[in-house]
């Protein structure tokens, strides 16, 4: 079959069969940096321990020294580019929640490019949508190992193949901009994040019942624990036309939701509820090197702890189906390019380059929504 490229994007127009395993979920970024700027207020006790036993729990990587200089240029303003993925790795603990064999294997099967303009009062978010069929540059992985352009994979396979150095990459050669930072989650950490929240409250229009995501909820209001949050931001057959673009629709609101409840929750004036989340959240979240230690969070999350769910522009990148196979997606170039150069230039994301896309059928299923007393 020939392919269709455009050296803009790197995009090559080829379809693949479909893999049917459910998938995943939405991003803590928010948590990470709440956390991590309540840090301070326990340093404050001098309890020095509680800094070392948080500081040992970071998990990171050196995406620098993986990806080299080859990149682009940082924005050089203030403005930050993040990458969050949340990763469904197969391996320990995340073997149930997962699925599939206990094999070590693991995608991205939610990934995030989070702008935070400068002045850091607002930022844009830009979901990826994992069946987005993508050329993968070449990479080496953070343990050295190099692996070789492929054209026409779906954006998942990069994680899986190469790891968050190789994630990093595919995503600044198909955007052009520089990932600043790079924040991870998995599927138990994800779930541990939300009770230790003590549940994030949204409420649905209509009923979801989706056996594959082990979620059943009437429409109305609901307090969500770990597993039910879980489910619903992995849920696809539940909601909208059953794609990844409409689990990408509840990833969004349930975010805003999510953010809504850490600044509500009041774990500044309450020391314990601050240390339970604060272990958590250092637990769940892999980052880039640049932030993996306590003193690096806190420095990060005071730039970030002004912006609230109101703050947030959410959208997914441009894409259409592809017209050789509706289970994958291709990028809208043109509009992808008004998006990525919003972003290049710090300036809001034109709501034309989002409109007329593939949507997934599933916008306002769920909103952020306050329970009883809250």
């Amino acid at each position: 079959m020939t392919a269709d490229r455009t050296p803009e994007s790197g995009i090559r127009h080829r379809a693949r069969g479909r893999r049917r395993r459910p998938r995943r979920h939405s991003k803590a970024l928010r948590v990470a940096a709440w956390t991590a700027a309540g840090i301070v207020v326990l340093g404050g006790t001098g309890i020095g321990y509680v800094y070392f036993k948080l500081n040992g729990n970071i998990r990171s990587v050196d995406i620098d020294q993986a990806l080299g200089t080859d990149r682009p240029k940082g924005a050089g303003n203030g403005s930050e580019n993040i990458l969050v993925l949340g990763s469904d790795s197969r391996s320990g603990g995340n073997r149930k929640l997962g699925g599939g064999p206990d094999d070590g294997s693991a995608r991205s099967d939610t990934a995030m490019i989070v702008h935070v303009y400068q002045g850091h009062r607002r930022a844009a978010v830009v979901s990826l949508p994992r069946d987005t069929l993508v050329d993968r540059p070449a990479c080496t992985d953070d343990r050295g190992t190099t692996h070789p352009a492929v054209h026409g994979v779906m954006f998942n396979s990069a994680y899986s193949t190469g790891g968050a150095a190789c994630a990093v990459k595919t995503v600044e050669t198909l955007t052009g901009l520089r990932m600043d930072h790079y924040l991870e989650v998995d599927f138990s950490g994800f779930q541990k994040l939300v009770d230790t929240l003590g549940g994030v409250t949204v409420t649905t229009s209509e009923d979801i019942d989706d056996p594959k995501s082990h979620l059943t909820l009437e429409a109305g209001t609901h307090r969500l624990d770990g597993e039910q949050a879980l489910g619903l931001v992995r849920t696809r057959h539940g909601v909208g036309d059953g794609s990844d673009l409409g689990r990408i629709q509840l990833q969004q609101a349930f975010m805003k939701a999510l953010v809504d409840r850490i600044r509500h929750i009041g774990v500044f004036t309450n020391p314990k509820k601050l240390y339970d989340l604060a272990d958590t959240a250092t637990r769940a979240v892999t980052t880039d090197s640049d932030l993996g230690s306590v003193n690096s969070l806190m420095s990060f999350a005071g730039g970030l702890k002004g912006i609230g769910a109101s703050g947030l522009h959410m959208v997914t990148l441009p894409v259409r189906y592809d017209p050789a196979d509706p289970n994958r997606v291709v990028v809208a170039e043109a509009k992808a390019r008004e998006v990525f150069a919003a972003l290049k230039n710090d300036r809001p994301i034109p709501a034309a380059a989002t409109e007329g896309t593939a949507t997934g059928e599933a916008q306002g299923v769920v909103t952020p929504g306050a329970a009883p007393g809250e």
